[in-house]
């Protein structure tokens, strides 16, 4: 089974200040290939996983990236580690989707246990590191990532993709 990844970001943005003689134009513009080849190092992946998830009103989605995801073939998915997570939030949710790295036996994305952040409606979250390290998974002690509901009253619906490696 090959595997291959690979994703564009780019910004392109421009401020004017029209003036009496003259306008002053100042341009932005960002952009990123983002390539994981074949593999479990450095530049490389061999496991991905998506799904939608519709997560009722205050509500949370335990992902269990060791051992409880099925992958595009059938299979079951144990990621050793991770190199990129992609969340976006549907347009039409009212509450935020939280990516929360739980305090008990979260994967450590963000810095410390406990820690996340909020997608907002029509909003996403991406992160990636082609690092061969990435983000350790480890089964039972360091495999969760939680998509919370911020709130009560509404379901949120939420697309996640999840890039790593078997090794």
């Amino acid at each position: 089974m090959a595997f291959r990844l690979q994703s564009y970001f780019e910004l392109e943005a421009e401020i004017t200040n029209p003036l009496d003689l003259t306008t002053v134009s100042a341009p932005l513009a960002v952009a990123r290939q983002l390539i994981l080849a074949q593999g479990t190092g450095a530049g490389q992946a061999d496991m991905i996983w998506s799904d939608q998830f519709t997560i009722a009103a205050s509500g949370t989605q335990a992902v269990d990236l060791a051992g409880s995801l099925t992958g595009p073939f059938g299979t079951t998915l144990t990621f050793a580690r991770i190199k990129m997570v992609v969340v976006f939030a549907a347009t039409g949710n009212t509450n935020n989707v939280n990516i929360v790295q739980p305090a008990s036996n979260g994967a450590p994305l963000f810095l410390a246990a406990g820690d996340g952040i909020a997608v907002k409606p029509a909003g996403g979250f991406i992160w990636f590191d082609p690092s061969a390290a990435g983000v350790v998974v480890t089964a039972g002690t360091g495999d969760l990532l939680n998509l919370v509901n911020s709130a009560g009253g509404t379901p949120v619906t939420c697309d996640v993709a999840i890039v790593g490696a078997s090794a």
